[in-house]
């Protein structure tokens, strides 16, 4: 992993490849085959995950004696969402694990977990979705927890909770039954008896995302697990992060969009030339916006209110933005594009995820407004 670097290195005249080079090679080359068979449900790309986390994808972002960078993590996460809005959620569900980790105190946890997160041989996710709302009013915690001895017994369920299957982790977040106000962060262990991954309906889009609800029992938490003891000043730290991980998926769907209008522009440029909308002012938004997203993707520590709201306005625009462009590419390509087999429909369908996964437009706008109740 260490020979692979942001920077490109100048070997006999040619540059290294760059993990974002080799992500996109491995997305072409691998992940395009299976995309329609992710998006119908009919699979889940486990094998694929762990070999993209071989090649760096899932460590770049892994901070580095205090500050970290989140920019080749979301190019990485770019290049997926160029061929697949499905795997580029569950790389985002990767990233978000491993960004967990490393921000943890517990040492513990991190010497256990942070190379295997990292290096995807341990994959998993977040179940920060109920939390996030929690934090702004639009939902109480759905797990309640209780301090025992060596650790915390939780019970509760969580509706939606992805990139999950009988190995894996995520992390989450209890509210203390035994401690009024007191919330803890902790990763939940899938293979644990007590935790049980149930199939969810059918969904518009997206099934191959190994998605669950996931029932509590009584599940006991050891301390090894625990992410923070106090879980708020930890998700006001990788709060910014979380969201900015996110803009991948945006600036890969965007993209594609915009491949979709150009490769009909021959046959039909006669006539699209009348649409409203068009690929130009299509690159132009997305260069700028890559651009602000890689100049906010230095600094996610930045602890500033301005920079904090810079980041949600920017998410709430991307999310806007990938419908918008979806929009388009369905309207360029015609009764072409309405056909199952071709990826226009299957770009709507991703584009209106990324604009309600949380935090999901209304709640951006909430957050934009200052209403934290």
């Amino acid at each position: 992993m260490g020979s692979l670097a942001l920077s490109r290195v100048e070997v006999a005249d040619q540059p290294a490849p760059t993990i974002v080079d080799e992500v996109a090679r491995l997305a072409r080359r691998d992940l395009a085959p299976l995309a329609l068979a992710i998006d119908a449900g009919s699979a889940y790309p486990d094998a694929l995950l762990r070999g993209f986390g071989e090649i760096g994808a899932w460590g770049s972002h892994v901070p580095q004696e205090g500050p970290a960078d989140l920019r080749c993590a979301i190019q990485s996460i770019a290049a997926i969402g160029e061929v697949c809005g499905a795997t580029a959620f569950m790389a985002w569900c990767q990233n978000t694990l491993v960004w967990y980790a490393a921000n943890s105190t517990n040492l513990k946890l991190a010497r256990r977990f942070g190379d295997s997160f990292s290096s995807g041989r341990v994959l998993g996710g977040t179940g920060l979705s109920n939390p996030m709302k929690s934090f702004f009013g639009i939902e109480k915690l759905k797990l309640k927890g209780r301090k025992v001895e060596g650790g915390y017994v939780v019970k509760g369920a969580l509706p939606w909770v992805s990139n999950l299957g009988p190995d894996h982790f995520f992390g989450t977040i209890f509210e203390r039954e035994d401690e009024g106000g007191g919330i803890v962060m902790f990763l939940a262990d899938c293979s644990d008896p007590a935790i049980t991954l149930q199939p969810c309906k059918p969904f518009l889009a997206m099934d191959g995302t190994g998605t669950y609800g996931v029932q509590f029992r009584d599940a006991f938490v050891p301390d090894e697990l625990i992410l923070a003891e106090q879980a708020a000043p930890f998700v006001k730290k990788i709060r910014a992060g979380f969201i900015l991980l996110q803009t991948g998926m945006a600036l890969g769907l965007i993209k594609d969009c915009i491949e979709i209008m150009d490769e009909v522009e021959a046959p039909l440029g006669h006539v699209n030339r009348y649409l409203p909308q068009q690929p130009t002012q299509f690159r132009e938004l997305h260069a700028e916006f890559e651009k602000e997203v890689m100049a906010l993707a230095s600094d996610p520590y930045n602890s500033d209110d301005s920079y904090w709201r810079r980041v949600v306005a920017l998410r709430l625009r991307l999310g806007d933005a990938s419908v918008a462009a979806a929009h388009a590419a369905m309207l360029h390509c015609g009764a072409r594009g309405y056909l199952k087999s071709h990826r226009a429909q299957r770009r709507l369908r991703e584009a209106y995820f990324v604009a309600i996964v949380t935090p999901a437009t209304k709640q951006l706008r909430k957050m934009l407004a200052g209403d934290e109740h």
